[in-house]
């Protein structure tokens, strides 16, 4: 087992106390800090006290991960995070692994330098993600039914200026299309074919209609809020009527949601842990400065309708919770202990990171390792229930292997 040390990454949306806070920083320096990176990424790869956690395990992956993970992937096959939105994250969606390589080949190809602005593919990999709060957390996840999303267009437009109402009713038309696919996708286009002069009123619309919107339909009054501070913050972005088209959804702590390649989201606000295969690939589809390429995102894309589950222990007391993904790359799992030794159940390689309290955890033959709030280490594969013990009083979220890791097709 190995204590981690990991980068910090500073993106403008982050918070400039939630991250110091829960790490114990008495004097933060005013920056925002958005993510704590624990992994072997490329761009942010953890240290041990023996050098980087990638290293170490490029020179013996047996040891480190375990034959089956070594055979299949190769290294560690995931990227587990702290994340703290204070402001919104651009809405997103990520490619399926085959989209991810026929990317990456094709813009290698095209001679895209890896960090240019317009570069949609940075791996060849896929990001399939799990999102756990720590704190009430905000987010957009999966495309609403077409006939609620016209619903809400036609109530929205009801006193818009005509030049307004007109791109708007022109909106509501695409969702009349014959599959999901059609009208979604159709929905989305027409929305960024919007003119300049459209998007920015638009934006000044949406600002000037929340409040009235919310007291005389009090029933999508946090569809018609979020879409007012969106504008607010995005001005002449189509994308700050999101709310209208994507679910709206608040986790509580301990809640989560499972994404898959090509659905539409974005966070909002809050902080929490995140967990996803090792890859750095976003196509954006607004609230962003940053390129947004709607050719590439709607080719990607699964306009279907979606609403996510929430994820969440029975029991919230629950000592182990392991939260369903599908995915082979990494598997979420929460322990909670109110004093008591247990046993680790991971048996593959695992990151645990300790949410609240201390935890002391005991092996065979080798020193004690004592974790506080904040605080990381790696588990090598094998380094499970029968040679790690877990004591103190503490709740931990443990990044490990999916459970269809032996060979399944990704």
């Amino acid at each position: 087992m190995k204590r981690l040390k990991n980068p910090i990454k500073h993106y403008a949306w982050g918070s400039p106390e939630w991250i110091p806070q829960f790490m114990g920083q008495v004097n933060p320096d005013g920056r925002p800090w958005a993510e704590v990176w624990m992994g072997i990424h490329p761009e942010g790869p953890s240290e041990t006290e023996e050098g980087t956690l990638s290293a170490l395990i490029n020179q013996d992956p047996v040891s480190y991960v375990g034959a089956t993970v070594a055979e299949c992937f190769g290294t560690l096959p995931f990227l587990f995070k702290l994340l703290a939105a204070e402001r919104p994250l651009s809405i997103q969606a990520h490619p399926s692994l085959i989209q991810a390589r026929s990317g990456w080949e094709r813009e290698n190809r095209e001679g895209i330098p890896l960090k240019a602005p317009n570069r949609n593919y940075k791996d060849p990999n896929h990001k399939p993600e799990i999102l756990c709060a720590l704190t009430p957390f905000k987010a957009l996840c999966g495309f609403r039914e077409p006939g609620e999303i016209r619903e809400g267009l036609a109530v929205f437009s009801q006193a818009a200026p005509e030049p307004l109402k007109r791109g708007l009713a022109s909106l509501a038309l695409t969702l009349q299309g014959a599959s999901d696919q059609e009208r979604l996708g159709g929905f989305l286009k027409a929305l960024f074919d919007l003119s300049p002069e459209l998007r920015q009123g638009l934006s000044e619309y949406t600002i000037q209609q929340g409040s009235v919107l919310s007291e005389k339909h009090p029933e999508r009054k946090a569809i018609w809020k979020q879409s007012a501070a969106f504008a607010e913050q995005y001005p002449g972005d189509p994308a700050v009527i999101a709310p209208l088209y994507l679910n709206l959804m608040e986790l509580e702590p301990g809640e989560g949601v499972y994404l898959p390649a090509g659905v539409l989201h974005a966070y909002i606000h809050g902080f929490g842990v995140e967990l996803m295969a090792n890859s750095d690939n976003v196509l954006r589809g607004g609230l962003t400065t940053k390129h947004v390429d709607v050719a590439e995102l709607l080719s990607i894309l699964h306009c279907s309708v979606l609403k996510p589950e929430i994820l969440k222990p029975p029991d919230p007391q629950a000592s182990f919770f392991r939260y369903p993904t599908p995915c082979r790359e990494f598997s979420l799992s929460r322990m909670r202990c109110p004093g008591d030794t247990l046993s680790f159940p991971e048996t593959g390689p695992s990151i645990v990171l300790v949410t609240e309290g201390r935890l002391t955890i005991s092996g065979r033959n080798t020193p004690d390792l004592i974790l506080e709030q904040g605080e990381s280490a790696f588990i090598s594969a094998g380094d499970g229930a029968e040679n790690r013990s877990f004591t103190g009083t503490y709740t931990l979220y443990a990044a490990g292997i999916g459970s269809t890791a032996s060979g399944d097709s990704p």
